[in-house]
């Protein structure tokens, strides 16, 4: 048995792949990065061909003795493990090479514990931590063998400190879940209330460090900040953007993504992410200069894809342009431009936030795409439909009205995103609904 350290900084990287090549050099420059980004200082890195995962380590035998006298070498107390590993394996590894190990997902969550600066945010980390550590309760703890007697009546084997940790952190992790609960519900207040607003809403996604950040601030102004490293923002932030050709929309910057996120964490952050799923548009932003840019761009899309947002419409945007190959001698190459589909759509948006070349060209592609989807008009709704009045009224989107004997007469502004599901299905309402629509689309009634 050894004596666990409270906190490890130098740290040996342990590298398990599959094959090696491409993908092997950037997930060791990825994880390094991780691992900066906690504050360790890299000691040493071992990588470790992995096939078949040994259950006992994850990795080799072999390689688990030789990891032991790296650290041994490198006088290491941290070893951080690019996989995420049972249990059973983490308590192992620490017994063999006598340091602590973390793997994959307790070094995330540590770096989402560092950055998370709102109280929301805060919390949704700390529910992911216990959740984590549920399952790990079995490691090197020395207290957790001792048992606790009872009083007189009360007497016999008593509690395991084991069980008493597992029952505490239960209870914790029921009161932050209900905490958790009234501040999500407070902030689907907010978004409910943006949504019967009608202002269209676009949301930043990417993978972390694609300069998401930054470019958020070269369109708003917004003052968050942006550095280059993983996870440099946790918290979104939301700002409004008066100055497009469609008028105003509500611009959201979003937590990074990454390969393997945790699924407590992805769990926990469900109130950020829901900005992206909310959204009207995703800009998902890419760093043009990576040459594994696609490979990322499907990871973002698969994690997209579990919080319920993968079929939010999407405009791609490819940053740090700057950084190409050949930017200056060949500048041609390189600059900002607007790519459209076959439709003549907008479907990319090549520029560098960090420059501010090309964001005028992101604001245009923003007024085309959002054109369209806000219908502002006069209409005179007869009386004998309360239920669509009390259906307008229940989603924002009645400006001013009065009536007659003629019925309501309404001044309507509305996205059409709105206003469309009240026109589905044979019901007189939903009928009269399509009507009122196409009336609209005939007087050219429909703007941004």
């Amino acid at each position: 048995m050894f004596d666990r350290q409270k906190k490890g900084e130098r740290a040996v990287l342990v590298l398990p792949h599959a094959r090696g090549g491409s993908e092997l050099a950037r997930r060791t420059a990825e994880f390094s990065e991780l691992a900066r980004s906690a504050g360790a200082e890299l000691v040493g890195k071992l990588a470790a061909r992995v096939e078949v995962p040994n259950p006992g380590f994850y990795i080799g035998s072999g390689k688990a003795d030789e990891l032991a006298e790296l650290v041994r070498a490198q006088q290491a107390d941290l070893v951080l493990v690019d996989h995420q590993l049972t249990p059973v394996q983490e308590r192992n590894l620490e017994k063999h090479v006598s340091a602590r190990v973390v793997d994959r997902s307790g070094l995330i969550l540590d770096i989402f514990a560092q950055r998370a600066r709102s109280h929301e945010g805060q919390l949704e980390v700390e529910l992911a931590q216990l959740k984590h550590l549920a399952t790990r309760l079995v490691r090197g703890w020395s207290h957790l063998d001792a048992q606790r007697g009872g009083a007189i009546g009360n007497r016999g084997p008593g509690e395991t400190q084991l069980e008493t940790d597992r029952r505490l952190l239960g209870e914790r992790v029921k009161q932050l879940t209900k905490r958790l609960d009234r501040v999500q519900t407070q902030r689907g207040q907010q978004r409910r209330a943006r949504l019967r607003n009608t202002v269209p809403r676009v949301a930043l996604v990417g993978y972390t460090n694609a300069g998401k950040s930054t470019l958020f601030n070269a369109l708003t102004a917004g003052g968050v900040y942006a550095a280059n490293q993983l996870f440099a923002t946790l918290d979104p932030t939301v700002r409004r953007l008066d100055d497009l050709a469609c008028g105003a929309v509500v611009v959201a910057d979003t937590v990074g993504f990454i390969r393997e996120l945790p699924h407590d964490l992805v769990a926990a952050f469900r109130g950020t992410l829901a900005e992206a799923r909310d959204a009207d548009l995703l800009l998902h932003v890419s760093d043009a200069a990576d040459d594994e840019r696609e490979a990322l761009r499907r990871v973002v899309d698969q994690v997209l894809e579990e919080i319920g947002a993968g079929d939010v419409p999407q405009l791609q945007v490819f940053n740090k342009i700057d950084l190409l190959p050949g930017h200056g001698e060949a500048a041609a190459a390189v600059a900002p431009r607007l790519d459209r589909d076959a439709t003549g759509k907008p479907q990319a948006v090549w520029l560098s936030a960090a420059a501010g070349t090309g964001v005028d060209l992101l604001r245009d592609a923003l007024g085309e795409l959002l054109g369209g989807t806000r219908i502002q008009a006069g209409w005179n709704l007869p009386l004998t439909a309360g239920r669509l009045h009390a259906q307008l009224r229940a989603v924002g989107a009645i400006a001013a009205e009065s009536v007659d004997e003629q019925g309501w007469n309404l001044q309507i502004d509305a996205a059409l995103r709105v206003l469309a599901p009240l026109g589905v299905g044979n019901a007189p309402d939903a009928v009269l609904m399509r009507d009122l629509l196409g009336a609209v689309r005939d007087d050219h009634g429909i703007v941004c």
